[in-house]
């Protein structure tokens, strides 16, 4: 065995894990706080993608509200927000029809007037340049592999070693990771990161509240001709493919000049393990009201991210000693609105708020409770609290019957500020929820035409997805046998079905099945994560800037 490597440390007054909105939001806050008073603050943010942006994956229709807080004057500086929702429309599919669902019966927090169709990854480069012009120290391909705890206070986070070869060595080219300490460590790791996941049970961040829930978001970049692109165009529809007992649904957005983002999303606690979230996606776009929008136009990106939707009575503690959750890593999504950046970019501010106040006040390494009492009397938790039954109530009626109680629920919220039903419990964890094999039918998908719709490989290419080959695997099995011994026989190893990437196969060989992982193909979405029904599987981070490489996504 190799001795303990020798790192060096860096310290700073915030260290910020992951440079998405939530992330870059709060390392502007810190920044423009201590310029207004004469202060030095020193931050630095880790992001695991070759570069800023690289990972980041989402619709995306922003509400502005949380961008016009942070910098009033983006428009002016050229942020990449330009495309206005021209039109909105809603959805209910059937196999062969699409019913329009008129807008009055919503209540207006559902519509989009005002929003903009945007480029996730676009706009967290952009802030990426904001922040850096204001002093923050950005390093992309540097994922935050370990955290630094001492006495019970989070003293900061270890990155990645570089240069490790698949079976243990230190290659030629072997360097250790870093020691980044931090008077107070913010993590913006998005839906189920690895480190925040570590931070629960550690802190017990969960404790009191319902199980966070997910879903897994599917998105495809296309480019339309020139009379299919209806620029502002915004559709939502939720029902065919899926049945009635799996919740989710399509989006479709016109943007820039000759772009379509399309995607799909499934909530991940679906029942039957032959589900294959990517192939519902697939399937869907052959609708035909859904088809004669992409004829004619290319497909050029791919992608597949978890999202959290467990919402108000899932989020976890914030603050903890030395540290604090922010965005999607306690997970503000608001799941009717398909929204979170907007309320993962004002965490991050209320976060760097507390956490500047404690460091004028020359206090580090406590527990930012500021933060926790904002954000109980802040908008994102009124935002959450007013559609709070829309999940749990979806789970538990299925899509037709869960509609009506769904908008009367939110109506009664909207003009009252109270539901009739309370706040309803979201039950078991998304990883329990899946039915023996046995007890299930196997769920016949047609064939990729390749031009319409495409296999999982193709889709990878789309990605721009790679790891260095010869690294460890980054996708751990806590028992190995697990795979062929219990969830083959049990559930047909769903592994292989909800993965987005082709990442898992059953093989067969002489000896019998054999559990592969092909953890190239890996877009980091973090479903096996969530999903395996054994909680076998741990996601890591990889060598740093391995993963996709997002471009307009």
């Amino acid at each position: 065995m190799s001795e303990a490597p020798q790192r060096e440390s860096m310290e700073y007054d915030v260290v910020i894990v992951g440079g998405g909105p939530a992330g870059l939001s709060a390392a502007i806050r810190l920044k423009q706080l201590a310029a207004s008073e004469g202060r030095e603050v020193s931050v630095c943010v880790l992001e695991k993608g070759s570069e800023i942006g690289a990972h980041i994956l989402s619709g995306a229709v922003l509400d502005p509200s949380a961008l016009n807080q942070l910098i009033p004057d983006w428009n002016a500086k050229g942020a990449p927000v330009e495309t206005e929702v021209r039109d909105d429309r809603f959805y209910f599919f059937t196999k062969q029809a699409a019913i329009r669902i008129p807008h009055f019966l919503f209540p207006p927090l559902m519509s989009n007037r005002g929003n903009y169709v945007v480029s996730l990854s676009n706009l967290c480069r952009w802030l990426a340049t904001q922040a850096e012009a204001l002093g923050v120290e950005i390093y992309p391909g540097f994922p935050a592999h370990e955290l630094i705890v001492e006495d019970g206070t989070v003293k900061g986070v270890v990155t990645g070693d570089l240069g490790v070869a698949k079976d243990g060595h230190r290659k030629p080219d072997y360097a250790p990771g870093m020691n980044l300490k931090g008077k107070y460590t913010f993590f913006a790791e998005g839906a189920r990161g690895s480190l925040s996941k570590k931070l629960g049970p550690l802190f017990a961040l969960h404790e009191g509240r319902e199980p966070q829930k997910f879903g897994i978001g599917l998105k495809e970049l296309w480019e339309l001709p020139k009379d299919k692109h209806k620029k502002g165009l915004v559709l939502h529809g939720f029902g065919w493919p899926l049945d009635n007992q799996t919740g989710g649904g399509i989006f479709l957005y016109h943007w820039g000049e000759n772009f379509c983002s399309i995607g799909f999303v499934v909530h991940l606690n679906y029942q039957n393990p032959y589900l294959e979230p990517f192939s519902e996606f697939q399937r869907a776009k052959t609708h035909p009201a859904i088809r004669p929008m992409l004829e004619g136009g290319k497909r050029i990106g791919y992608g597949a991210r978890a999202i959290t939707e467990g919402g108000y009575q899932s989020v976890p503690k914030l603050a903890f000693p030395g540290g604090a959750l922010i965005g999607c890593a306690a997970g503000f999504v608001n799941v009717p609105r398909i929204k979170g950046s907007h309320n993962a970019m004002k965490t991050g501010m209320m976060a760097a708020e507390a956490a500047f106040a404690a460091l004028k006040a020359g206090r580090a390494g406590d527990t930012l409770s500021d933060y926790e009492a904002a954000y109980a009397k802040s908008d994102v938790a009124k935002d959450l609290f007013r559609v709070r039954n829309v999940k749990p109530l979806w789970s538990k009626l299925g899509t037709l019957l869960a509609l009506p109680f769904i908008g009367l629920d939110m109506w009664t919220n909207q003009l009252f500020g109270f539901s009739l039903l309370g706040t309803l419990r979201h039950g078991k964890p998304d990883y329990a929820c899946l039915k023996k094999a046995a007890d299930c039918r196997p769920i016949p998908y047609p064939k990729p035409d390749g031009t319409l719709t495409f296999d999982r490989l193709s889709s990878v290419f789309v990605s721009n997805t790679n790891h260095e080959e010869d690294q460890p695997v980054h996708l751990l099995l806590r028992d190995p046998t697990i795979p062929v011994r219990v969830n083959l026989p049990e559930y047909a190893e769903p592994a292989q079905r909800y993965c987005p990437a082709g990442v898992y196969e059953i093989v067969e060989d002489v000896s019998g099945p054999r559990f592969q992982i092909n953890a190239q193909n890996c877009v980091h979405c973090k479903t096996c994560d969530i999903k395996d029904p054994a909680q076998n599987i741990d996601w890591t981070t990889p060598e740093g800037g391995g993963g996709p490489n997002y471009s307009n996504m």
